[in-house]
């Protein structure tokens, strides 16, 4: 069976990489490698993978830091493949982004049925949501992108999360206090001045007059209302 999924193997050991490409190849997937965490970034923006393999000992940075670095952007699947076993680094890697962690040596079999696992979460998430359509402006919620004027936009993954929660309460005015408990958690709930930060960044990136919005309303001393 050939599918339309490329995946991205970010590994430095070559043994590794040609085994990986050999079962994901017999499996019908597209491979693309990358030995260092620089290449690999580089190969994530490139092909836009629809799932990521992370070694985390590569020989420029710890993967940890790349997993942290992609998921500023990157929405796709990452699972890690690595021979650091500790709970701690496990727990860092699924805190950091990481949808799934095996510990290596792995069996091939277990591997694919992972990566089963991954794309049916995505699928399922792709039928569940929609695209949300305003105007020039474009947000679909499933592959987390944004578009105005059919070009992408360029967000952080909180950006896209602060623009989804409000397009998604198109109309209504939501309290500082709700937007922050909602995108970064109860500990952020006071935090209006960061949050502030964030609207005009985004404002700055999808609105045509950032300075006269058109979708992010200021509500004074209450929030904001996004605006269709």
């Amino acid at each position: 069976m050939v599918h339309d999924d490329t995946i991205l193997i970010i590994d430095d050991e070559v043994q590794i990489r040609r085994l990986l490409e050999i079962t994901l190849g017999a499996s019908g997937y597209k491979v693309v490698e990358a030995g260092t965490g620089k290449e690999g970034i580089i190969a994530a923006a490139t092909y836009n993978p629809s799932l990521i393999l992370l070694d985390l000992g590569l020989p420029d940075e710890d993967g940890q830091l790349i997993l942290k670095k992609l998921r500023e952007w990157f929405t796709n699947p990452i699972i890690v493949l690595s021979v650091r076993s500790s709970e701690d680094e496990i727990i860092a890697a699924l805190d950091h982004g990481a949808i799934d962690y095996l510990t290596k040596p792995f069996r091939s079999g277990e591997l694919m049925a992972r990566i089963r696992s991954a794309f049916r979460m995505v699928h399922a998430k792709d039928e569940s949501n929609p695209v949300l359509s305003f105007q020039s402006l474009t947000i679909d919620l499933a592959s987390h992108v944004a578009r105005k004027n059919d070009e992408l936009l360029k967000l952080t993954s909180t950006e896209f999360s602060l623009l989804a929660l409000l397009a998604k309460n198109s109309g209504k005015v939501l309290t500082h206090q709700y937007i922050l408990r909602e995108v970064w958690g109860f500990g952020y709930h006071e935090q209006t001045q960061y949050l502030r930060v964030f609207v005009a960044q985004l404002r700055k990136k999808i609105e045509d007059d950032p300075a006269s919005p058109r979708f992010i309303i200021t509500e004074s001393g209450i929030g904001y209302r996004f605006s269709s």
